[in-house]
């Protein structure tokens, strides 16, 4: 589990095409203190297993599954990306409940200042929208934000100065994909109701 709160900007040191995905390099001394191989990282949302670690760089293993279901395809050698370590039962969660399961990709539609803010709209599956509510939460890209507007096919996120400095996001342009991963809580409710 998540908190959507990004720890640190990694970057991809190394890709190897494997049979059945990719093996990926990744440099961030900050997020390996504590790690261990076997731990869970949030990248860019993504939740991928440690599978090897070395002096401030590390290796995960990507199935074809997840590169189809994910906006993955953007990542080249030198990309950044965002980096969250699974919480402690005992840590403060700031942001909302994040899984790491992507549920869909959306696309960049607009990019707009309102004062200090960045306004970003995003286009996403017509299936997600049902689970999204204004004020409601959303984690892109791993980070967690707050929905301001909602339709049947995008909605907005401000993004402060802090967001903006400490993550990816605001690097990306328009157009470009981004990974989605609605309230879980919206996905159990409608679970129940079937029932």
């Amino acid at each position: 589990m998540f908190s959507g709160i990004i720890e640190t900007i990694g970057r991809i040191q190394k890709i190897e095409k494997l049979d059945a995905g990719f093996r990926y390099t990744v440099e961030s001394s900050k997020i390996l203190k504590g790690t261990k191989i076997g731990d869970s990282i949030a990248h860019d949302g993504i939740c991928l297993t440690v599978i090897n670690k070395g002096w401030r760089r590390y290796q995960v293993e990507v199935m074809n599954e997840t590169i189809s279901k994910t906006a993955l395809s953007l990542w080249k050698e030198g990309s950044g990306i965002n980096l969250e370590r699974a919480l402690a039962p005992n840590q403060r969660n700031g942001g909302h409940q994040v899984s790491g399961h992507v549920d869909g990709v959306g696309k960049i539609q607009q990019l707009r200042q309102d004062g200090i803010a960045t306004i970003v709209t995003i286009s996403l599956p017509a299936t997600l929208t049902k689970y999204m509510i204004e004020k409601g939460s959303v984690a892109l890209d791993g980070i967690s934000l707050t929905l301001t507007k909602v339709t049947n096919d995008q909605f907005e996120v401000w993004i402060i100065p802090h967001t903006k400095a400490n993550t990816t996001l605001l690097q990306k342009k328009i157009g470009d994909p981004v990974n989605i991963e609605v309230d879980m809580i919206a996905k159990y409710i409608e679970k129940l109701s079937k029932r």
